[in-house]
């Protein structure tokens, strides 16, 4: 044990929304955030405290794509990344929209410039990391390099998805 104020940052803890239309389509918007390399981005931020990794989810989906309408939410993976001198804990959390042709809006342009329904296999490039590793997981693939997976429910994380 050591005085002071431990030097290392905190971890991030975050939450990633695959957010499925009934055809099975994607939601998936285009990131503008000053700072970074523009790419394409699942809905979802930061867990705050007292929130489900469900909650955070829908909570992020509503403010970011202007969605409010989820059901059936649920950890799909645990992700894990450890590069870059910070850890980030990313859960993936799958939800059907309820109405059956949302439509998402951009309630923060500064972040996001358009929200679009993609098909799983057809998805826009390129993506941001995180976005990248839970999408991995949920098609069963193997995930971007500095990523591990916790399976939430102790079964396979990939296509036991909702779907």
């Amino acid at each position: 044990m050591t005085d002071g104020p431990d030097p290392r940052p905190r971890p991030v803890v975050g939450v990633g929304t695959l957010l499925l239309r009934a055809d099975g389509a994607v939601l998936i918007g285009h990131r503008i955030k000053r700072g970074e390399a523009p790419s394409w981005c699942l809905p979802g931020g930061s867990v705050e405290a007292g929130e489900t990794f469900e909650e955070a989810a829908l909570r992020e989906t509503a403010e970011e794509c202007g969605i409010d309408g989820a059901t059936d939410a649920r950890v799909f993976t645990v992700a894990l990344h450890t590069g870059a001198g910070r850890t980030h804990v990313t859960a993936g959390v799958v939800a059907r929209a309820i109405a059956p042709e949302p439509v998402p809006a951009t309630p923060e342009p500064e972040v996001f410039d358009r929200w679009v329904w993609a098909s799983p296999e057809e998805l826009p490039a390129p993506l941001f990391p995180a976005s990248a590793a839970l999408l991995a997981a949920w098609r069963g693939e193997q995930g971007p390099p500095g990523w591990t997976y916790y399976p939430a429910d102790g079964a396979s994380a990939g296509t036991g998805a909702v779907r």
